[in-house]
């Protein structure tokens, strides 16, 4: 009788550490991130934003540390799911993977949109950009192409994702470059022209309380770069390099939001961009035009270029975590099927897109303003699943803590600081969120703000799932909890399944 045909397995080796990074890159959408946010922190901290994007640098760093000693133990796509489960248990971990595949299918659709309708204004279109049933065709035709991609190879993803992100950073440069030059010659909008200063990079100028709200927006900006290791079984040197990609990525991030702040406060000053907080959907165009003239369609292309590569990048992470919570029988088998040709989890990637598509069609039949709702429960799923990660590397290498300082610090003290730092985020922004005023929409849900409730709302949708899953297929939920080192010496004994149980204390 001849032998069983081995399963498919995810093509090893496919990408190097340049590929990595740049995924992690563009996973971050700078150029959209900032168009999102820079309006709304000029106006909450004035001149002190790039101070602001400067703070919120430090717990992504701190989690980034995380991410890189976690995937050193346990090269795992399902990354935060996989981690978590290890070192804290299976309810704990599944909620954590429930996290990462849902922030996919709330920021998928904003970003393929934001992509169609600054593409269609880069190519003078600008009657089309207001077309929404145009917009909303495209939108799902951008999404639907993007997820091909993502299934036909990891490699062909990589080097689309080259091409992509120098052409957004490209027209960065290009853009902060022309503004500061014309910002320091005195030639900026009336009010700006200013001169940049160190003091700029204080996050204390502007007071608590201004800090707390810039903050939360800040963290969003950085959010997406460990995409870079959700791809590590398909990773050259997986032990290492995504985990570096992903630090690597972090500080290529804070370089890109400083010098571009930078340069937009010299050219604009704070009364310009202040006023124009509210319009984060089109504060780029403007900004494009008063810079660049009629070259304006330079940055107009690197804010679609960013989404559009974002948009790819974003359906990674979570068709990897739902293929990883599969195989381990969190989720429905046919989640972790691999195609026998591309060698990419398939199923697990059209699902992802399919609830995307869904989303983003029934939110917009609600409101334009209930979606931008929906991207704002954001930041309650990132801080949720960002902590719990750097708490699980503390937990997972307790036992290594004490072997060295920087041990000590990099893998205990410093991701459970940042863990701390996005828990007090968490609990700020849900205050802040609870209040119908600093929605999107202005209305009230159940008596708060509607992120509010879209962000609980889809936690008890997972809770309820989960319970549902757990009667259905009890195998996930005999994992135990192990450490670093009992996982190590598994693997080297050949038990590479479930985590076993730790029975030391």
């Amino acid at each position: 009788m001849s032998e069983p045909a081995a399963q498919p397995q995810l093509k090893q080796g496919a990408i190097g550490f340049v590929d990595a990074l740049v995924i992690g890159l563009a996973s971050t959408s700078p150029a959209y991130s900032l168009a999102a946010v820079v309006g709304a922190v000029v106006a909450l901290v004035g001149v002190y934003a790039p101070g602001v994007f400067l703070a919120s640098f430090i717990p992504m760093l701190l989690i980034a540390s995380a991410f890189y000693y976690l995937n050193r133990a346990d090269q795992d796509c399902g990354t935060t799911f996989s981690w978590v489960t290890r070192a804290m248990g299976p309810w704990v971990g599944w909620l954590g993977g429930w996290a990462i595949a849902m922030t996919g299918v709330l920021v998928i659709g904003s970003l393929a949109d934001v992509g169609v309708r600054f593409g269609l204004l880069a190519l003078q279109l600008d009657g089309l950009a207001d077309n929404t049933f145009v917009v909303r065709t495209l939108t799902v035709l951008l999404i639907i192409a993007m997820t091909a991609v993502c299934v036909i190879g990891t490699e062909f993803s990589a080097k689309l994702q080259n091409g992509l992100i120098i052409a957004q950073v490209g027209a960065l440069l290009v853009f902060a470059g022309i503004a500061l030059v014309k910002g320091l010659a005195g030639d900026g909008v009336e009010g700006g022209g200013l001169t940049p200063s160190l003091s700029w990079l204080n996050p204390f100028g502007a007071g608590g309380g201004a800090l707390t709200g810039g903050l939360l927006l800040g963290v969003f900006i950085y959010w997406g770069w460990e995409s870079a290791v959700n791809l590590t079984e398909e990773t050259q040197d997986s032990e290492s390099t995504p985990g570096k990609a992903a630090i690597v990525s972090t500080v290529v991030l804070l370089v890109t939001y400083l010098g571009v702040t930078i340069a937009i406060l010299s050219y604009f000053g704070t009364a310009f961009l202040a006023d124009r907080s509210g319009e984060e959907e089109t504060i780029f165009a403007t900004l494009a035009t008063e810079v660049m003239g009629p070259w304006d369609w330079v940055l107009l292309l690197a804010v679609s270029t960013s989404a559009i590569a974002s948009t790819q990048t974003t359906i990674l992470p979570a068709s990897r975590t739902g293929l990883s919570m599969a195989r381990r029988h969190a989720m429905p088998a046919s989640l972790a099927r691999i195609s026998p040709r591309f060698r990419t989890p398939d199923v697990s990637t059209w699902v992802v897109a399919a609830i995307a598509i869904a989303w983003y069609l029934v939110v917009n039949l609600i409101s334009e303003n209930a979606l931008f709702d929906s991207l704002t429960a954001l930041s309650l799923l990132i801080a949720f699943y960002y902590s719990l990660t750097g708490i699980a590397c503390a937990v997972f290498h307790r036992r290594q803590l004490t072997r060295s300082v920087k041990d000590f610090f990099l893998i205990g003290v410093g991701p459970v600081i940042g863990s701390l730092l996005l828990i007090w985020l968490l609990v700020e922004s849900i205050g802040d969120l609870a209040d119908p005023a600093n929605s999107y929409s202005g209305v009230s849900w159940f008596g708060v703000g509607p992120p509010l409730v879209i962000g609980i709302g889809i936690f008890l949708v997972g809770v309820v799932f989960m319970v549902v899953w757990r009667f259905t297929d009890a195998r996930f939920w005999a994992e135990k909890t192990t450490t670093v080192e009992r996982l190590q010496a598994d693997i080297a004994a050949g038990r590479t399944g479930a985590a076993v149980e730790d029975p030391a204390p």
